[in-house]
C-alpha cells in the first residue's frame, strides 16, 4: 500500500523495534502485580525526552530571530467573526429544510462541516493567546467563536490542550493519547473506521476520564453562553437550525478531509517506510538504529488554507506562541530542522492507511510514564528537566502563573 508519509526511518526499524516495544520496567512489587498486562500494551514507550522543546532551543540558538514571529495575528479575531455568521446564516436558511434532504446534509457537509473544523482550530489557536495580547480577550473570542460549535467546550479544551503540549506522550496527563480500552476493542479494519467515524465523541469525552478539571469561572461564562445562545437559537429559528449546528460538528471530526489532521499529527506512520522526509533525502540502513521514534508529523498541503495551518504541526509544538500565518515563516527559517521529518502529502490517505493499514492503528502511539516530562529524571522546579513552563505555552502568559487544570 503506498503510504502517505514521508519519513526519515528505514525498514531497519522492525515491527518488534516499535509496535511490540514494551513499557518502562515496573520498580516495585505494586507494579510488578500490575505488570502482567503489558504483554496486551503495544504503545510505544519511551525513556527519551519529549523531542520538541529540545528542537524549540537547537532553533532559537542556531536562528535567534525567531523568537520574533511570536505573538498575537490581529486577523485570527476578523476570521472567527465572520465564520461564525456564515454558519448562523446558514443555521438560519436551513430552518425549515427537512433534515434528511439532501441540500441540509450537503451542506452540513460541505460548509458546515469545513466551517465548524475552522472554528475548532481558531478556538485551538486562540487557546495559546494568538488572538489579542491580554488572556481575558482571548477567553471571550473563544467562547464566542464556539458558539456554532453548538456544545460549550472552548473553556476546557485550553487546560487538556496545554497539557498535551506540556506533557505530550505522558500517560495520565495528555489526553490526545487513546486509552488502552480504546486500543483494545477498536484494533480491526471495523474498529478503526468506528473510531475514524465518531473520532470527535473520543476526543470529546476521553478527558473527562483521564483527569477531571478544577471548576473556573470562563468554564461558567462559557457553558451560559452557549445554553443562551441555543435557546434562542431555537426559539427564532427553530430545532432545525440547531440540528445544523451539531450536525456541522459531528461531521467535522468525521469522515471529513480536514478531519484527518486529528490522526496525522501524533499517530506513528513511520514504523515500515524507506522514504525521505520533505526533502526527499532518506537515511542509509545502518543509520536507522539511531533515528528518533517520530512522534509528530507535519502535512503541508492545501487544506493547511482552512484550518489555520495545522498542518505545520512541527513547528506549532517547536513554537506553540508563534501564531498560524507565521508558521510558514518559522518552517523557512529553521528549514534545516524540518526538512528531514517526517510529514504528510494528504489528510485523507492518512485516515485511508489508518483504517486499511494493518500496521497502522490506536496502539501507534508514543508513550511515557507520569513523573516528568524528561522521563526516568526529576521534575522539580528550578532544575534543567522540569519541562514546558506555562509562559512557553503561548503568547501573553505570566512567567510562574499556573493555569488551572494545567498539568
Amino acid at each position: 500500500m503506498a503510504s502517505s508519509a514521508t519519513v526519515t526511518a528505514t525498514k531497519a526499524i522492525t515491527r518488534t523495534q516499535l509496535r511490540g516495544a514494551s513499557p518502562p520496567k515496573p520498580e516495585s512489587k505494586t507494579e510488578s502485580l500490575l505488570s502482567e498486562k503489558d504483554e496486551y500494551d503495544r504503545f510505544m514507550w519511551t525513556y527519551t525526552e519529549e523531542p520538541h522543546r529540545t528542537r524549540r532551543q537547537a532553533i532559537i540558538k542556531a536562528n535567534p530571530e525567531v523568537t520574533k514571529l511570536c505573538g498575537p495575528e490581529p486577523l485570527t479575531k476578523y476570521l472567527v467573526v465572520l465564520v461564525v455568521l456564515l454558519q448562523t446564516t446558514c443555521a438560519y436558511l436551513l430552518r425549515n429544510t427537512p433534515v434528511l434532504s439532501l441540500p441540509f446534509l450537503l451542506t452540513a457537509y460541505l460548509i458546515g462541516a469545513t466551517a465548524n473544523q475552522n472554528l475548532f482550530l481558531a478556538i485551538h489557536e486562540i487557546s495559546h493567546n494568538l488572538a489579542f495580547r491580554s488572556p481575558l480577550p482571548n477567553r471571550l473570542l473563544a467562547v464566542f467563536a464556539n458558539l456554532p460549535i453548538g456544545i460549550p467546550y472552548s473553556a476546557s479544551f485550553r487546560p487538556y490542550h496545554l497539557t498535551h503540549h506540556k506533557s505530550l506522550g505522558v500517560d495520565g496527563l495528555d489526553t490526545d493519547l487513546p486509552t488502552a480500552f480504546e486500543a483494545v476493542f477498536l484494533d480491526s479494519v471495523a474498529g478503526k473506521a468506528f473510531f475514524c467515524t465518531f473520532q470527535i465523541l473520543f476526543y470529546a469525552l476521553r478527558p473527562m476520564f483521564v483527569y477531571k478539571l478544577p471548576l473556573t469561572r470562563i468554564q461558567v461564562f462559557n457553558v451560559a453562553a452557549q445554553v443562551a445562545f441555543d435557546v434562542a437559537l431555537v426559539r427564532f429559528a427553530g430545532a432545525r437550525a440547531l440540528g445544523y449546528l451539531i450536525l456541522s460538528s459531528f461531521l467535522a471530526g468525521s469522515l471529513h478531509p480536514c478531519a484527518g489532521h486529528f490522526i496525522a499529527e501524533h499517530y506513528v506512520f513511520a514504523k515500515t517506510q524507506t522514504l525521505g522526509g520533505r526533502s526527499g533525502r532518506g537515511v542509509k540502513s545502518e543509520e536507522a538504529k539511531n533515528v528518533p521514534l517520530p512522534e509528530t508529523y507535519s502535512y503541508y498541503g492545501p487544506l493547511n488554507v482552512l484550518t489555520y495551518n495545522v498542518g505545520l504541526h512541527n513547528e506549532h509544538h517547536d513554537f506553540p506562541a508563534v501564531p498560524w500565518t507565521r508558521l510558514p515563516e518559522l518552517h523557512k527559517m529553521a528549514r534545516d530542522f524540518y526538512d528531514e521529518l517526517p510529514c504528510h502529502k494528504s489528510w485523507v490517505l492518512v485516515m485511508w492507511q489508518f483504517v486499511l493499514d494493518p500496521e497502522v492503528g490506536l496502539w501507534c502511539r508514543v508513550k511515557r510514564r507520569e513523573g516528568g516530562r524528561k522521563v526516568g529524571a526529576g521534575a522539580g522546579a528550578g532544575t534543567s528537566n522540569e519541562g514546558w513552563k506555562e509562559e512557553e505555552l503561548g503568547a501573553g502568559e505570566k512567567a510562574g502563573k499556573h493555569i488551572p487544570g494545567v498539568k
